[in-house]
């Protein structure tokens, strides 16, 4: 069994994330999508609200490709993470030579830290490169059209978090 391990923010699940996911249904029996949880930061969805979009968006894709989907939490070592969910293999998406160079180093880290957990980097596909969470909040914020970079699911809670902070 090929247990993989997808780690990010996924505040929120963007298509650039969802782009990845499919590309790693097709290589493994098992994925892990991990939130990590920084203290530091303070994202617009809370943990529980970004572990109930990743399982609703990508749930129907997990089963139609016969992948166990688990999605959880963690707050430490990604490496570690991926170890104690028994998982060898870890996912990284990459959008561009930025992406590969910083990717690279973390590679070569967590390959001294873990020898045994692989990193697999899985290139976006042309439509998904632009995206970014980060881009996607800013977008919403200002009151822009975020649907074409976010699952279904994703846009209506968006679009609930921007009526209940009104």
């Amino acid at each position: 069994m090929h247990s993989a391990f997808y780690p990010g923010s996924f505040d929120p699940l963007t298509n650039g994330h969802m782009d990845v996911l499919k590309s790693t249904f097709a290589l493994v029996d098992r994925l892990v999508v991990a939130v990590g949880i920084h203290p530091g930061k303070a994202p617009m969805f809370s943990a529980q609200e970004r572990l109930e979009m990743i399982m609703a968006c990508c749930g129907p894709m997990a089963r139609a490709a016969k992948v166990k989907l688990e999605a959880i939490t963690f707050d430490g070592l990604t490496v570690d993470a991926a170890k104690a969910h028994g998982c060898t293999i870890l996912i990284r998406g990459l959008r561009d030579g930025t992406d590969l160079d910083y990717e690279m180093q973390l590679a070569g880290m967590n390959q001294i830290m873990a020898p045994q957990v692989q990193t697999v980097f899985l290139p976006a596909s042309p439509l998904a490169r632009p995206i970014t969470a980060t881009l996607v909040r800013q977008i919403s914020a200002m009151g822009g059209d975020v649907s074409g970079f976010v699952p279904q699911e994703v846009l209506a809670r968006l679009q609930a978090k921007k009526t209940s902070r009104r």
